[in-house]
């Protein structure tokens, strides 16, 4: 349905070279600009672990320590954003309560993406269980607040719970996979096949109109994190395209850990 016009918007993209993004290693992330520092994701010996949860697999692995995943958070806190609902922009250390707060921070690909606005629905109708948890729902994807408020009211999706990350500063920062081939050629978008119902309702009202001007956003893939303050205990990136991390496992994690 809408795949053919995404295809045909990818055949114009012009790959910029500041795109080339670092993948996640074992040994941590690579902030952009910061050429020779990273930020360790080391095991720790003792006490409650945080997760990294591989992009080819659902279960978790223990893998970060407490020091590591407020040092990802504390990164994260200082990027810029947009309010869907407002168009004006905020920080992520402002979304949520930094100290104890919990957050489910689901970064989409672009608005644009029917797999995308697939998933939308299903935080959408998945925010009453995060609700009782706790738990702040926020979605962000990449595109103009304009774009965003397309999806939010076409979807629909609550638009105080949906960002705009037009530079795509936040997938950057957390190394998301970026490019024609995790786009369009990756096995791992195959999984979207056995969604085709929950797709189909998903995208009934979709446009073309909410994909971003930058018609490089299109090569974008997404990612799920949770945080615990600036403590990040759930990450999962997307092996392709609507390779989204499963909610329950997302779910699970907020369930463990207690909120204040």
């Amino acid at each position: 349905m809408a795949a053919p016009a995404t295809v045909a918007l990818a055949a114009r993209v012009v790959l910029p070279p500041s795109r080339r993004l670092t993948a996640v290693s074992p040994r941590g992330l690579s902030l952009p600009g910061r050429r020779n520092k990273r930020l360790s994701l080391r095991r720790s010996p003792a006490g409650p672990s945080p997760v990294w949860i591989s992009a080819a697999s659902s279960s978790s692995v223990p893998s970060t320590s407490p020091d590591a995943g407020s040092s990802i958070g504390d990164a994260l806190g200082g990027v810029e954003i947009y309010s869907a609902a407002t168009g004006e922009p905020v920080l992520f250390r402002d979304l949520w309560d930094q100290n104890e707060g919990m957050a489910v921070v689901a970064l989409l690909r672009h608005f644009g993406c029917p797999c995308c606005w697939e998933l939308a629905s299903v935080l959408r109708d998945t925010k009453e269980k995060f609700d009782s948890a706790g738990v702040k729902l926020i979605a962000v994807g990449v595109g103009s607040p304009a774009k965003a408020r397309i999806l939010g009211e076409r979807l629909p999706f609550p638009l105080e719970y949906l960002y705009a990350d037009p530079e795509r500063k936040a997938y950057d920062l957390l190394g998301l996979y970026f490019g024609i081939g995790r786009t369009f050629f990756n096995p791992a978008s195959v999984k979207v096949f056995s969604r085709f119902d929950s797709l189909k309702e998903a995208v009934k009202n979709y446009t073309i109109e909410a994909t971003p001007d930058d018609r490089a956003g299109v090569l974008q893939q997404g990612g799920m994190f949770v945080f615990k303050g600036k403590e990040l205990i759930y990450a999962r990136k997307d092996e392709g395209t609507g390779d989204h991390a499963p909610l329950d496992d997302v779910l699970n994690i907020c369930c463990k850990v207690p909120v204040s």
